[in-house]
């Protein structure tokens, strides 16, 4: 349930492009709705990986199957945890998943394990700090956005109590379970990412365009769109 509007939204109201769908050149001004789904390239329906029937985005990678198996589309409701994975997610933008997931470990030492207060209170010479780090992705406006997002998380906090109320509160708690048999069938973004996106926005966050946000919501378990032959299903 959307906490400006108060309408709930099920699974079964759907628009928009396939994540398999090819995509057109990005443009500059694209980059913060560009499509971050590690699956993009994928098209498909399930893969064996390791004796396990897998979503085909894992391929044979071991990171993205420990992510796949362990992490995507478990629910979350750690704040801590919520703030880390919107910062990767928007790190991703224009990126793959592969190698956001490859060097999580240094974003999670750079960005102080995503700490949200510490990272609310990053100064110009922090900003700096994190400009000259090889080992994460050196993109000032996505670092900017994410020491601006956790300003931003702090304000939903002390109005919602927590980043997870605020977050899960869009569908009253409940997953959303679908019901997809191959990757073309998931859109890119929904009527449910759309509402959460132009909430974020008008509450001041950066870098959280629609397609930004579905991929979010299906890391944190919001939503649930392992394939219907996944062993995660």
């Amino acid at each position: 349930m959307s906490p400006e509007t108060g309408r709930k939204y099920d699974s079964g109201t759907r628009r928009g492009a396939s994540l398999t769908r090819s995509m057109p050149k990005m443009q500059p001004w694209d980059v913060e709705d560009a499509v971050p789904c590690a699956a993009i390239q994928e098209i498909g329906e399930i893969k064996m990986t390791n004796e396990k029937t897998r979503c085909p985005w894992v391929e044979n990678d071991e990171k993205m199957a420990k992510y796949h198996d362990e992490v995507w589309g478990v629910a979350e409701h750690d704040d801590q945890r919520l703030f880390g994975k919107l910062c990767l997610d928007l790190m991703q933008a224009g990126l793959s998943w592969r190698t956001i997931l490859h060097k999580k470990e240094n974003f999670d030492k750079a960005f102080d394990n995503f700490h949200i207060e510490t990272v609310a209170g990053y100064d110009e010479a922090k900003y700096e700090q994190l400009m000259q780090d090889a080992g994460i992705v050196r993109n000032q406006l996505k670092i900017r956005a994410i020491i601006n997002n956790a300003n931003r998380t702090l304000e939903v906090q002390k109005e919602f109590g927590s980043f997870d109320a605020y977050l899960w509160g869009f569908t009253q708690g409940e997953v959303i379970k679908n019901h997809w048999k191959t990757m073309e069938e998931i859109p890119a973004f929904t009527p449910l990412s759309d509402a959460i996106s132009k909430d974020l926005k008008k509450r001041g966050f950066k870098f959280v365009g629609t397609t930004i946000i579905y991929a979010y919501l299906q890391a944190i378990g919001v939503v649930n769109d392992h394939l219907v032959g996944c062993f995660r299903y």
